[in-house]
């Protein structure tokens, strides 16, 4: 039975924005690509907001870049999204996915441990050793599904798989077919429908754990996704990320915007190695990205809320900053004290929530 979205932790985006879906499918009179549930245009209106219909932003980020991501998926070739951790594009993968395909779940993670076979099929062994192999016996995983459904199928981590695991893309991306050696006759060669393609995601700092061959390179566009460095837009999309969060999590708390501007830049600060003013700042190796900004905002309003008086402070931020500092490096955290003796102590003067914020400092240890 499907889910109507109300009884799982994390709906997928085709269930959660399905209202929104269903109004862009019917006022979409522009073309759609043949597999396709949305136009090009509808899909880029799904994904980064309109008036008419009324549809949310969900990517803050380039709107280009999204135009450039749906007509690289009208190619021949997949897309790869490249980018620090925490840049949304696994979240841009699912929003595309959910838009042009209806479903955004036909999903390989990549890990050290992947094999050829979790990507393309595997075999009911029951069944297997029964009949011998026949298409009942075949299990197909995510890019078979994607071929026989001319659904698009995603590929997260590609990097984190081994090489040969990653190279057994290169034939399917460019013919378009995928060959099961073990059955006879037509069913021997699968040859995609129209709509297939596969949407990849890879960190920036991965790239040396696998890397990718040239040959598989040159079968996909590389967009890389930037972190958003727009003080106003980083706000407006932590507040409504929290915001969204404790509502979620039933946890009534208020949030006031000049809270989680400071919270935001402070991560811009730690982030870009200097503050707007110019002071250095020594860099943390853990990334402070948008989505480690989010959890921090939302620990805290959930801080907040049972611990607290339900509201969100600049001290509650301070005390579940050090968790997204301290992840690989003991060193961050003598970073981050010194960030607090230079440039927080320094804004204590002339606001009472930086200096709110500084008695978080003691909690650093």
């Amino acid at each position: 039975m499907k889910s109507n979205g109300k009884d799982v932790l994390r709906p997928p985006a085709e269930v959660r924005f399905a209202d929104e879906l269903r109004a862009l499918s019917e006022s979409d009179r522009a073309e759609r690509p043949e597999g396709w549930k949305l136009s090009p245009r509808a899909v880029r209106s799904f994904i980064c907001g309109s008036e008419n219909p009324r549809i949310t932003r969900k990517f803050y980020g380039d709107d280009a870049l999204v135009e450039r991501a749906v007509v690289g998926l009208l190619s021949d070739r997949g897309l790869l999204l490249v980018g620090e951790p925490g840049t949304a594009k696994s979240m841009l993968s699912e929003l595309l996915a959910a838009a042009i395909s209806g479903t955004s779940t036909n999903t390989i993670q990549g890990t050290a441990g992947t094999t050829e076979d979790q990507i393309k099929y595997s075999w009911n062994y029951a069944l297997l050793l029964n009949e011998g192999p026949s298409l009942r016996a075949l299990v197909p995983s995510p890019l078979h599904v994607g071929m026989s459904g001319g659904i698009l199928a995603r590929f997260e981590e590609i990097t984190r798989c081994p090489p040969e695991v990653q190279d057994s893309l290169v034939s399917i991306l460019s013919d378009k077919l995928l060959v099961v050696p073990e059955l006879d006759g037509e069913d021997r060669v699968l040859l995609a429908k129209p709509g297939f393609n596969v949407i990849a995601t890879a960190n920036i700092r991965d790239r040396g754990v696998h890397e990718m061959s040239s040959a598989l390179k040159r079968r996909f566009h590389f967009e890389t996704v930037p972190p958003i460095r727009e003080l106003s837009l980083e706000v407006k999309l932590v507040t409504e990320e929290c915001t969204r969060l404790l509502s979620e999590s039933k946890a009534g708390v208020v949030i006031d915007k000049g809270v989680v501007e400071l919270l935001v830049t402070a991560f811009q600060d730690l982030r870009e190695g200097k503050t707007a003013e110019g002071v250095p700042v020594e860099k943390p190796s853990a990334v402070m990205s948008t989505a480690e900004a989010v959890s921090v905002a939302y620990t805290a309003g959930l801080d907040a809320y049972h611990y607290g008086d339900a509201k969100l402070t600049p001290e509650l931020l301070g005390r579940h900053l050090k968790g997204a500092v301290l992840k690989d490096n003991p060193d961050d955290v003598k970073k981050l004290r010194q960030y607090f003796d230079v440039v927080v102590k320094k804004r204590c003067a002339s606001s009472s929530l930086w200096e709110d914020f500084h008695r978080a400092r003691n909690l650093l240890g």
